[in-house]
């Protein structure tokens, strides 16, 4: 399963099939997609975390120590916290943020659901955001959408949209620098 696709391949995808086997047999798919989504959340939202997770100066019991105290908080626990507790200790959690969307895509392979990501310039509506799940799902021939939406005020305006290996850039962004280019040529 972990050779099909390119997401869940490496060492990354080795982590996130052994957490998936584990969850599935425990019947806790969810709830530790859940508990690692809040996670992964926490990570983008903090530059301190960030920094904590990715780098190398820390040492293992400084990252342990400082985690336990994250997933207490959180309240993040089971199987997902003990996952997050051995990728430290084995020296990889510079990679959960990769693991955690391997994992997100083996729940939705699981379930027959096509993972898409989206980034936005700012947050939808919940009117858009069904819409834009209505358009996917016909366009993934009527498959359930997970939808993992992305903020980035950078791209200006529009939407990135990718699915699997397709890639549909509508942002401002994209446009602007296109007409750039051209203007360049045009010289």
């Amino acid at each position: 399963m972990a050779g099909e696709d390119p997401l869940i391949s490496g060492m990354a995808g080795r982590y996130a099939s052994a957490l998936f086997e584990l969850a599935r047999d425990a019947k806790s798919t969810d709830a530790v997609k859940a508990d690692l989504d809040r996670f992964d959340a926490l990570i983008a939202e903090s530059p301190d975390l960030n920094r904590l997770v990715r780098s190398p100066v820390f040492g293992v019991d400084e990252q342990l120590k400082a985690l336990s105290a994250i997933l207490d908080k959180a309240g993040i626990g089971g199987l997902a916290a003990n996952f997050l507790r051995v990728i430290t200790t084995n020296r990889r959690l510079f990679a959960v943020r990769d693991m955690v969307r391997a994992y997100r895509a083996l729940v939705a392979r699981h379930k027959g659901e096509v993972a898409a990501q989206v980034t936005v310039a700012e947050k939808l509506s919940d009117q858009n955001l069904e819409a834009l799940k209505g358009v996917l799902k016909n366009v993934t021939g009527g498959k359930d959408i997970d939808l993992d939406v992305k903020i980035d005020p950078a791209i200006i305006g529009g939407l990135v949209v990718k699915v699997g290996s397709r890639m549909i850039d509508s942002s401002l962004r994209t446009k602007l620098n296109a007409i750039k280019f051209a203007m360049k040529e045009a010289r």
